[in-house]
C-alpha cells in the first residue's frame, strides 16, 4: 500500500469513527500534494459537511466534480450539502444525478423518496427498497462498476455467479462488465439466458438488445425490440428502442413513424431528435438532420451529443450565437464526461471552419486528453499485439495451410486506418452493380478475440493460428460467410470496410482464401490528424493521442509490408491521393483485383443512393475534393509530437 493509500485509509477511520476534524487534518496533506485527488476531495468535503464549514465544502466538491463529473457519491455529497443547508431543490437535482451515475446508491433513492412527492416519491422508494433487497455482494458489484473499478466489479460477481449460477441480476451485471471490457459474446449469452429465467425483466430485454446491436446482429434486437413494443406499444421507451433497431436493419420509414409518436409524448426531446438526426444524415437528408440536431440542443443547451453530430456532418459551419452557447456550456463545471467531450470536439471544429488553429487546435486537445484518460490505451502494448502478426504468421503457417479455408469468393475486406478513405473506396465499389456495400461488420475481430481464450492477459492468438486445423478453418470462413448475409441484399459481392482488419490478415486468408483485400491508405500526416479530430463512436482508442496514433501508424505500415513479404499479390494497395488524381485508373485497377468488369456508376459513386454510416457520409455523396489534403498544415506548430513519432513513415 503507498503512502498515499495509508494516508486516506486513517482519514477513513476518522470520518467513520465521527472525529471529522482529525479526518480533515489527515487528509490535508494528500491534497497539498495533489489537489485534484478526487478520493481526497470526497473525503474532505465530508468532514466540511459535518463540521458545518459549509462553503469550504462546496468548494471541494466543485473541484470533485471537474474532475470526476460523472462520480455519483461526489453528486450524492452535493446532495447532502444542499439538504443541511436547506436547498431542497438543488438537494433533489444533485441526487438526481447521483444516481443516474451510480444506480446504487441507496441514501440518494432515499432522500429523493423524502424530498418529493406522489409518483417520484414512490418510484424513489421502490428503487430503494430493491437495493435493499440485493445482495450485498450485488451492491458492491453495482458500485464497483459506475465507479470504473471493472475488473474488481468482475471478480466479486464471478464469485457471486459461482454460488448463484441462475441469479438473473448477477447474470446482467456481469454481461454489463462484459460489454465494457468489450467480451460482447459472453455478455449476449449471459442476457440471453437471463431473459430465459425472467421473460419479464424489461432491463434485462433492454441490455440484452444493447449487446445484439453491439454485435451487428440487428435482425435479433429488432425481434427483441418489436417484443417489447408490443407487450406496451404507448410506452415512449419501448418506441424509442423500436425505431433505434428499425435503423439498424434498413427500415427507415418504421423508425421515423416511431420518432414521431415518441415526440408527440415528449415534446422536444434530445436524445429522440438527435437519433432521428442521424437517421436522417444516414439516409442522405441533410438539411432536415441539421434541423433535428439544432432542435435537440436547442431543448437541452449542454446535449453535446447533438453539438458533435451536427460538427460531424463536416459540412455545417456554426453560427457565433451557436459556438458563444457551446463555449458557455463548456465552461460548466456539472457538465456530464460525454457531453464535454463532444463539445469539445465540436468546438474544434467550429473553430477550424474559423481559421483559429491555436482556439481549435485547444479543443481538440482537451477533447482527445480526456479521451485519453478515460480509455488508458497502451501504445507498447499494441505495437507488442501487431509484432505478434509477423512473428507468428510466417511463410510455412500459409504453405501448411495452401488449399484450406472455405473456397467463397464473396467478400472484399476494404481496410487500413480510419480516415484513410476507405468509406470513399467502399462507395465506389458498392455502386457496381455486383457489390454489395454493408458495415464495418465486426465478424473476424470477434473471430479473433476467441481465439485469444479466456485467461486473463495470457493471450493465444495469433500463435494459436498454428495449432488450428484445416476443417477449422474451413468451419470459421462458413460461419463467417453465413453471419454476414443478412447484411447483404444479394449481389455475388460483398464489402466488409472494418478499417482494423489489417491487423488480422494473416487469418482472414487462411479461413477465405479466395477472399479480395484492399489496404485504404493516406498520406500520414493527413491520415494521422483527420483520425485525432475525430471522435469515434467506440473503439480507435490509439486516436485520442499525437504519439499514439504517429506510432500505430508506423507499426501499421510495417505490419502491412509484412503480409506483401508473406502473401505476395494478396493485397491491393490504393493510395488515397492516387485515387484523387487519376480516379478511373485507380477504380479500374480495384474492379481487376475484385475480377470486376468496370461500370460507369463507379466513376459517379457520389450518385450512388444508399445507407452510408460512418464519419464521411456527406463527404462520398459529393464528387472527389482536395479539401482534406494539407488541413494539418495550419496546425503545424502544435503537431511536433505526431512528427516524432511518425519518424520515417
Amino acid at each position: 500500500m503507498s503512502d498515499r493509500d495509508e494516508q486516506l485509509k486513517l482519514v477513513q477511520n476518522a470520518l467513520q469513527a465521527g472525529d471529522f476534524a482529525q479526518g480533515l487534518a489527515l487528509v490535508e496533506p494528500v491534497l497539498a500534494v495533489e489537489p485534484d485527488d478526487a478520493e481526497a476531495l470526497y473525503m474532505a468535503a465530508v468532514a466540511l459537511r459535518y463540521l458545518q464549514r459549509y462553503p469550504e465544502a462546496e468548494a471541494n466538491l466543485a473541484r470533485l466534480h471537474a474532475v470526476m463529473p460523472e462520480y455519483g457519491r461526489a453528486w450524492q455529497e452535493s446532495g447532502h450539502l444542499a439538504r443541511a443547508e436547506g436547498r431542497n431543490a438543488d438537494a433533489v437535482a444533485a441526487y438526481q444525478r447521483a444516481t443516474r451515475f451510480n444506480p446504487a446508491l441507496d441514501a440518494s433513492w432515499r432522500a429523493l423518496a423524502d424530498l418529493q412527492s406522489g409518483a417520484e416519491t414512490r418510484a424513489a422508494r421502490a428503487q430503494a427498497e430493491r437495493i435493499a433487497a440485493l445482495p450485498r455482494e450485488l451492491v458492491a458489484v453495482t458500485h464497483h462498476l459506475h465507479e470504473g473499478r471493472l475488473l474488481r466489479a468482475e471478480e466479486v460477481c464471478r464469485h457471486f455467479l459461482r454460488n448463484n449460477p441462475k441469479h438473473v441480476e448477477g447474470m446482467r451485471l456481469l454481461a454489463q462488465i462484459g460489454i465494457k471490457l468489450g467480451i460482447l459474446d459472453d455478455a449476449e449469452f449471459l442476457l440471453e439466458s437471463a431473459t430465459v429465467f425472467e421473460p419479464a425483466n424489461v432491463q434485462v430485454r433492454l441490455d440484452y438488445i444493447d449487446a445484439l446491436r453491439r454485435r451487428q446482429k440487428f435482425a435479433k434486437a429488432r425481434e427483441v425490440a418489436e417484443a417489447l413494443y408490443d407487450s406496451d406499444p404507448g410506452s415512449p421507451l419501448f418506441q424509442s428502442h423500436l425505431a433505434i433497431e428499425s435503423m439498424q436493419t434498413g427500415d427507415y420509414d418504421r423508425a421515423f413513424a416511431l420518432f414521431e409518436q415518441v415526440l408527440e409524448k415528449i415534446p422536444g426531446d434530445p436524445a429522440t431528435l438527435t437519433s432521428r438526426g442521424h437517421a436522417l444524415k444516414t439516409t442522405g437528408r441533410s438539411d432536415e438532420a441539421v434541423a433535428s440536431y439544432r432542435a435537440a440542443f436547442s431543448a437541452r443547451p449542454e446535449h453535446g451529443d447533438a453539438w458533435y453530430a451536427l460538427a460531424n456532418l463536416k459540412t455545417y459551419e456554426f453560427t457565433d450565437a451557436e459556438i458563444a452557447t457551446m463555449e458557455q456550456q463548456a465552461a460548466r463545471p456539472d457538465l456530464a464526461f460525454m457531453d464535454r467531450v463532444h463539445l469539445s470536439f465540436a468546438l474544434g471544429k467550429a473553430h477550424e471552419d474559423r481559421k483559429n488553429y491555436e482556439a481549435s487546435f485547444g479543443w481538440y486537445e482537451k477533447g482527445n486528453a480526456l479521451k485519453r484518460a478515460q480509455t488508458r490505451y497502451d501504445a507498447d502494448a499494441m505495437s507488442a499485439e501487431l509484432a505478434k502478426q509477423a512473428e507468428f504468421c510466417t511463410p510455412e503457417l500459409f504453405a501448411k495451410h495452401a488449399g484450406a479455408g472455405h473456397a467463397a469468393p464473396d467478400p472484399i475486406f476494404i481496410l487500413g486506418l480510419p480516415r484513410a478513405g476507405s468509406t470513399l473506396l467502399e462507395q465506389i465499389l458498392a455502386s457496381h452493380s455486383q457489390v454489395d456495400g454493408t458495415l464495418e461488420l465486426p465478424d473476424i475481430l470477434a473471430l479473433a478475440h476467441r481465439l485469444r481464450g479466456r485467461k486473463a492477459g495470457q493471450s493465444r492468438y495469433p500463435q494459436v493460428l498454428h495449432e488450428l486445423s484445416d476443417e477449422q478453418l474451413a468451419t470459421f470462413g462458413e460461419q463467417f460467410i453465413e453471419n454476414t448475409r443478412i447484411h447483404r441484399q444479394g449481389a455475388p459481392f460483398f464489402i466488409d470496410k472494418m478499417p482494423n482488419n489489417f491487423r488480422h490478415i494473416g487469418l482472414i486468408h487462411l479461413i477465405l482464401p479466395n477472399a479480395k483485400i484492399i489496404d485504404a491508405r493516406r498520406a500520414p500526416m493527413d491520415c494521422c490528424f483527420s483520425g485525432f479530430k475525430q471522435l469515434f463512436a467506440e473503439g480507435q482508442e490509439f486516436t485520442y493521442g499525437l504519439t499514439e496514433i504517429g506510432r500505430y501508424y508506423t507499426d501499421y505500415v510495417d505490419l502491412m509490408q509484412h503480409w506483401d513479404e508473406v502473401l505476395p499479390g494478396k493485397v491491393l494497395r490504393v493510395q488515397h491521393e492516387d485515387v484523387l488524381d487519376d480516379p478511373e485508373g485507380q477504380i479500374r485497377r480495384m474492379l481487376d483485383h475484385c475480377g470486376l468488369p468496370f461500370e460507369d456508376a463507379c466513376l459517379n459513386f457520389h450518385q450512388t443512393e444508399r445507407a452510408v454510416r460512418t464519419a464521411s457520409s456527406e463527404q462520398v455523396r459529393q464528387p472527389l475534393n482536395r479539401k482534406g489534403q494539407g488541413a494539418w498544415l495550419p496546425y503545424d506548430p502544435w503537431l511536433g509530437d505526431l512528427r516524432q513519432a511518425l519518424g520515417a513513415a
